[in-house]
């Protein structure tokens, strides 16, 4: 169930959070192994960013024709500064949170060369993944897909993007790994789906997008540094509130559909919610699928459960995607206000 909240999540979020934020610009988009703990199931990460979908559709109709942002001017900078800003940032966030999370780190001499080994698997796995949606993303933005896309009705873009992404998803989870072409055709399938719903994102600022992609490694690299040192199993307890959290985080994307533009105050609270709760969510979705993945590492060492690192890397490329697309909004929030 917190895979299926968590990957439409994505959907409907990006598409109806872009727009919104960058207001003359953009659009934008949205799971983890079926093997989660009985506490977070496959349904619950997926279904929040088809609503806001639907939300943003009318706003985009208006905007994204707009020319996005300018990336030069006075406050630029030069690329020195930005790369060290960044850098500080990256170290910075790792610094802080390993300070903050992980005073008690393990006692068994480190990670054992299989955890290690595995857990880099699916790292690699994550990476590719983004890369191809970005692409991917990029190619569809090009060809017009975004134009059309936004064009279209709103329920037949969250249904179709809802049951390609689970369909493919789910297809890929059920493909064993031996089956090597089958499962990365669905794999591929998987991330091409995504792109196709986070196409709109390319009417931003590419400055804003990089800033953004920057901030998403950062939050992420600093959470997956603390789950892989942490004590054994230490964060495997979150499925259950994450299970909760991600729930509420999917009916406040939905208010803006249900209630009337009037409920100003009322509309800000759920927007924060769903912006600012989400971060805080998905955050802890990370923390939980490393150490899921170093718990599976174990299981597999001891032949209980076969190595996929393609299906555990699933997992952390929708937290990836659902923290980018509020780290976009944020960035196109502040952006407008200056």
């Amino acid at each position: 169930m917190a895979f299926q909240l968590r990957a439409p999540f994505a959907l409907a979020t990006a598409v109806k959070q872009i727009p919104k934020t960058a207001q003359r610009s953009s659009r934008a988009f949205h799971h983890i192994s079926p093997s989660r703990s009985p506490h977070a199931g496959p349904t619950t990460k997926a279904t929040s960013s088809i609503t806001s979908l639907a939300k943003s559709r009318n706003v985009f109709q208006r905007s994204y024709m707009q020319p996005a942002s300018p990336v030069t001017g006075p406050n630029a900078g030069n690329l020195t500064q930005r790369l060290l800003y960044g850098a500080g940032i990256v170290g910075g966030t790792i610094f802080a949170t390993n300070l903050l999370f992980n005073r008690e780190t393990r006692e068994d001499g480190g990670m054992p060369p299989f955890e290690r080994s595995y857990l880099n698997e699916t790292f690699l796995h994550t990476g590719l993944g983004v890369g191809i949606i970005g692409v991917a993303a990029s190619a569809l933005h090009q060809s017009g897909w975004s134009v059309r896309l936004m064009a279209s009705n709103p329920w037949v873009v969250i249904v179709g993007g809802l049951a390609m992404s689970i369909g493919t998803m789910y297809g890929c989870f059920a493909t064993s790994p031996e089956n090597y072409v089958q499962k990365y055709a669905l794999w591929t399938a998987f991330n091409v789906t995504q792109a196709a719903i986070l196409s709109p994102l390319m009417f931003m600022s590419p400055a804003l997008l990089a800033r953004a992609g920057l901030y998403t490694v950062a939050m992420m690299g600093s959470i997956a540094f603390v789950g892989a040192t942490a004590k054994t199993d230490k964060y495997l307890y979150l499925g259950g509130p994450l299970l909760a959290g991600v729930a509420v985080v999917a009916v406040s994307g939905f208010a803006p559909l249900v209630l009337p533009a009037t409920a100003v105050r009322t509309l800000m609270w759920t927007e924060n919610i769903w912006l600012y709760g989400g971060l805080v969510v998905f955050g802890g979705f990370t923390l939980y699928d490393v150490q899921k993945v170093l718990n599976h590492a174990r299981l597999a060492e001891r032949g209980l459960m076969k190595r996929d690192a393609v299906n555990e890397s699933i997992s952390l490329e929708l937290d990836f995607l659902n923290i980018f697309i509020r780290m976009v909004q944020i960035l196109g929030m502040r952006q407008q206000k200056r």
